[in-house]
């Protein structure tokens, strides 16, 4: 009988502990999100960054590989982090630039409402405006906490102390209320000081094993890349004092930590584009509670879609009853409490990406629309206008890339000869499809598309794509995409036609150097 209870009360204990592994309370949310970052850090293998934290964050947590955004520009690449939805289902919100849809519901919104203490340092949605049907403006990501300045490491840096306004947000927390901290890092968006990494960090140009195949391996070049890497490692301080203060607080292990990046770096052919390095993500999740087998490295596909049904997963709020529009992702609990390593769930195989105003800068303030399907082996864009300049219009700046040492040295060489290797790749004009082996080719130079050898896959993939998008409704998919041209910049509207009518504007994203002098004539279609 006495062994009897005692493997009742084994039984009732065991089943009460899976319970608990399999369905976790509700956590505290710490959402880390850098400004312009790659998966350059020491988790993904990069030696010319020193990122201890986000380090500790992967080797406690999940790392995954296949990360995406769907959109490389921060406006519309965040509105999908904070709706669930793609680009091309948020109307205005798929652009840069733009007014917010009243319609469109945040999940920081619905925290809010249901109870939650949610609040932001630094940046949290925008550029643009957001307003309610009353005109009034929305607090997407909570209430601000931007009070604590402190000296940046550089002038070029933000002097908001982000980790002392997370410890005012902490200290705002009502007892026995769960919170959610949306930590903005403005870095490493431009611009830098020049020579910073190697002149207040001590970097070396020796250091960097590998320069991206679309950038010349010039020392001004990889002076810009340490420079870009020394302000990844301000991210990272910041983030290793609210990891240090939580953990004073008793608080860490209750916390679900998400780590990631609104798109990749402000290098040409990167930030504002679509190709690989331009959507693709770290994401490095930690919560002791909710993950199974902490540790792991994840191989599934997952997109900034899925970001928004996970964390009201967590928060325990249904997806389809708190006031959102449809969502499209899908929650990764279920990679979060599995035991395996590499490829969890086999349907997450692929993701989509694609653009369409990332910029002012080209006639009546159009964009570059693409859509695209990346997959473990292939990239494949479709590119919608291709007789438009991909990275804008030259005598306006190529306005889709920030201004940097780098694309001043490109431009200048583009300048002697247009046929240069790298002016190409970063501004010259594209053809309507592009095909990548990622195998190979993983910074996307070799374009397949018109080999007759891949025919076929570029169809499958076609039809892939367009079979998944219509079914997402959009607009492009039924002739409607022009909605996407005629959608008013919140900023500069019209920059084109007023600059070449002669008024002295300046966009103080560029170099004054990266306007040419004269339009570029398009090359012979044939």
């Amino acid at each position: 009988m006495a062994i009897l209870r005692f493997l009742c009360v084994w039984m009732i204990a065991f089943s009460v502990g899976q319970l608990t592994a399999a369905a976790p309370s509700r956590p505290n949310i710490l959402f880390a999100i850098a400004d312009d970052w790659s998966v350059h850090s020491g988790a993904y293998g990069t030696q010319w960054t020193t990122t201890p934290a986000l380090d500790r964050i992967a080797r406690e947590g999940l790392r995954f590989t296949n990360a995406f955004t769907p959109m490389a520009k921060c406006a519309p690449s965040r509105a999908i982090l904070l709706t669930g939805r793609h680009l091309w289902q948020n109307e205005e919100a798929g652009n840069h630039l733009c007014y917010f849809p009243a319609k469109l519901t945040t999940w920081p919104e619905v925290l809010m409402r249901s109870g939650w203490h949610m609040g932001y340092t630094g940046k949290g949605w925008g550029p643009g405006i957001a307003k309610d049907r009353n005109g009034q403006p929305r607090q997407l990501t909570g209430r601000a906490f931007n009070k604590q300045k402190s000296p940046p490491p550089t002038k070029q840096m933000s002097d908001l102390d982000y980790a002392a306004n997370f410890v005012d947000f902490l200290e705002a927390a009502p007892d026995q209320t769960p919170w959610c901290f949306w930590f903005g890092c403005f870095e490493p968006h431009r611009g830098y000081e020049f020579q910073s990494g190697a002149n207040k960090a001590g970097k070396k140009l020796a250091d960097i094993d590998r320069v991206p195949a679309y950038l010349p391996d010039i020392p001004m070049v990889r002076h810009d890349l340490l420079d870009y890497a020394f302000e990844v490692e301000h991210y990272e301080n910041h983030l290793q004092r609210m990891l240090a203060e939580l953990e004073k607080r008793g608080q860490l292990e209750n916390t679900l930590i998400i780590v990631t990046s609104d798109h990749g770096m402000p290098f040409p052919r990167v930030k504002g584009y679509a190709y690989h390095d331009s959507n693709h993500v770290p994401l490095l999740i930690r919560w002791p509670a909710g993950i199974a087998h902490p540790g792991r490295v994840i191989h599934d596909f997952v997109d900034f879609t899925d970001l928004a049904p996970t964390i009201l997963d967590v928060a325990q709020i249904a997806a389809d009853q708190c006031g959102m529009l449809p969502i499209t992702g899908k929650s990764w609990r279920p990679i979060l409490e599995s035991d395996k390593n590499g490829q969890v769930l086999p349907e997450r195989d692929h993701v989509l990406v694609g653009k369409e105003r990332t910029d002012i800068g080209r006639p009546h303030d159009w964009g570059y629309p693409i859509r695209g399907i990346a997959t473990a082996d292939h990239l494949y864009l479709r590119n919608y206008e291709p007789t438009r300049w991909p990275a804008g219009n030259p005598e306006t700046g190529y306005l889709d890339t920030d201004g940097s040492p780098s694309k001043t040295v490109i431009l200048d060489q583009g300048r002697k000869d247009r046929t240069d290797i790298f002016w190409q790749l970063d501004f010259g004009m594209r053809p309507a499809e592009e095909l990548y082996d990622l195998r190979t080719d993983p910074d996307c130079i070799h374009n397949l598309a018109a080999r007759t050898i891949e025919s076929e896959r570029v169809q499958s993939l076609r039809a892939r794509l367009e079979a998944e998008l219509k079914s997402q409704n959009d607009p492009r998919m039924f002739g409607g995409g022009h909605v996407f041209d005629e959608y008013p910049p919140t900023n500069d509207q019209g920059f084109y036609e007023r600059y070449l009518r002669g008024e002295k504007l300046r966009a103080g994203w560029v170099n004054p150097t990266d306007f040419e002098p004269a339009p570029i004539p398009l090359p012979d279609p044939k």
